[in-house]
């Protein structure tokens, strides 16, 4: 496991994910982007599309994903449909996957929903809990063959600043006896994405997969904000008195651009090669952050402990019904 501990590297938080991608050759790679039809997760697709990758696209609504991707049509972008809170809809992208016999180098786990009111999946699961953590979940696992037939492959999973919020209630993940906040839900969800990376990468790096998660940044001007009031993003500060988004990157302010730079090193970095495990933001990884005495960076111990990680993987394992033979 890689220290969780920032490096020397050459970017930092006002880099953008084209020039993360700057000079790197992705021809005969293939990757994976859930959420790839919007906002940060279409930035990376259609960069990595340019630089050769093959890009495949699970969209919950494919319609919406092909009026999305129709300005890149000249790029090897494929959209497949999937839902990230129907583990049929997860199992049969996992099956067309695999009989595909392609490998997998690259699986961005980009996906998520913000605040949303109480929703339950069919199973009755919240639906942050749901979306953000246990269908990821449920695809890695699904995809993991195709990941270790790559050699070496990267998993890269979104979380979020946002895991300040809330750690994981193992005894009540999906609010079925405490009162639901939706802040609260979207930060234990965000603090499994993190947990996540760490179990991945433990379970996956004999076998050349390593995994990583990270914060893109405060960005407003996608569709995760869906949820909030006019009001309640102007409270966050991230926009003036006129709505429009403020760009401060050394803050946490980022545009798209910027936004996906972080996933973009993440994916292909080979400041990260040989590291695995770790939380990231403004293209680094992150330092652990004690306190919570106003201090907005870093990522919390509760979302980078190994032994809650494995507790974390038990219990999705329990609630999925899916795991690693």
């Amino acid at each position: 496991m890689t220290e969780q501990a920032p490096l020397q590297s050459k970017f930092g938080a006002a880099s953008t994910a084209a020039e993360i991608i700057q000079g790197h050759n992705l021809y005969g790679k293939v990757a994976v982007v859930t959420g790839g039809y919007s906002g940060i997760g279409l930035e990376v697709a259609r960069l990595m599309a340019q630089a050769g990758a093959k890009v495949i696209l699970p969209a919950r609504n494919p319609e919406k994903a092909q009026t999305a991707i129709e300005p890149y049509a000249d790029l090897n972008m494929e959209i497949v449909p999937m839902n990230l809170m129907d583990p049929e809809s997860i199992t049969a992208f996992s099956q067309w996957f695999a009989q595909t016999g392609q490998s997998l180098d690259i699986l961005i786990n980009n996906a998520a929903i913000m605040a949303c009111p109480l929703i339950r999946d069919d199973r009755g699961f919240e639906a942050q809990f749901s979306t953000n953590h246990l269908g990821h979940f449920q695809l890695t696992v699904g995809l993991w063959p195709a990941l270790r037939m790559a050699g070496t492959s990267r998993v890269v999973t979104v979380s979020s600043r946002g895991h300040f919020r809330g750690q994981v209630d193992f005894d009540d993940p999906n609010f079925m006896s405490r009162a639901y906040d939706q802040w609260e839900a979207y930060g234990q969800s965000k603090s499994a994405n993190a947990l996540f990376a760490m179990a991945v990468d433990r379970r996956g790096q004999s076998d050349g997969i390593r995994a990583f998660s990270l914060h893109p940044g405060g960005i407003v001007s996608t569709n995760l904000a869906q949820f909030m009031t006019d009001d309640q993003i102007k409270a966050t500060g991230f926009v003036d008195d006129n709505g429009i988004p403020i760009i401060d990157p050394e803050n946490g302010k980022k545009n798209i651009y910027q936004g996906a730079a972080t996933t973009m090193w993440c994916a292909i970095s080979p400041e990260l090669e040989d590291k695995g495990g770790v939380y990231c933001e403004d293209c680094n990884i992150a330092p652990i952050t004690i306190t919570d005495q106003g201090v907005r960076k870093g990522v919390r111990p509760w979302a980078c402990d190994a032994d809650i990680a494995e507790r974390l993987w038990k219990l999705s394992e329990e609630l999925t019904g899916f795991g690693l033979s």
